[in-house]
């Protein structure tokens, strides 16, 4: 079972996919500090939004086994900077949220785009909310 600490922009979904992966109620509460789950590490977007916390990430990740490079779909807000993903030394994965709210015409493309950038190979395109392609993220996890 591989633990994995989820990184991304506030308001991106991070809390809302623990809470999915975990079969638990979907219940907004915005995260203030860095949150140690039994199989999550849950990370606030702040930590992300401001170069100064990239170190608290990077000594953090130490104790997942996967980093998820969270994306909102229909964010054109890129947080991560380009080579992102090296700074860590596991296994990382893009996530792209809320695939939910792609209406007709749109894609998610930027997000995708934005998460190859920062170094991202393996991407998974999920929502929360709908259940959508959760059981993937979970095989790969190795969650049963």
């Amino acid at each position: 079972m591989k633990k994995v600490m989820f990184v991304g922009a506030t308001g991106s979904g991070k809390t809302t996919l623990y809470q999915r992966l975990e079969a638990g109620n979907l219940d907004y509460d915005k995260t203030q500090v860095i949150e140690f789950h039994k199989n999550v590490i849950d990370t606030p977007g702040e930590y992300l939004e401001n170069r100064g916390y990239y170190s608290a990430l990077h000594v953090t990740a130490v104790e997942a086994d996967v980093v998820a490079l969270v994306m909102d779909c229909k964010s054109r807000r890129n947080v991560f900077p380009p080579g992102f993903a090296r700074m860590f030394t596991k296994q990382i994965i893009g996530i792209v949220t809320k695939t939910d709210l792609i209406g007709a015409g749109e894609t998610d493309d930027y997000a995708e785009y934005s998460l190859r950038q920062t170094g991202v190979n393996e991407i998974f395109k999920i929502s929360s909310l709908k259940n959508h392609n959760i059981e993937e993220l979970r095989k790969f996890l190795e969650w049963n």
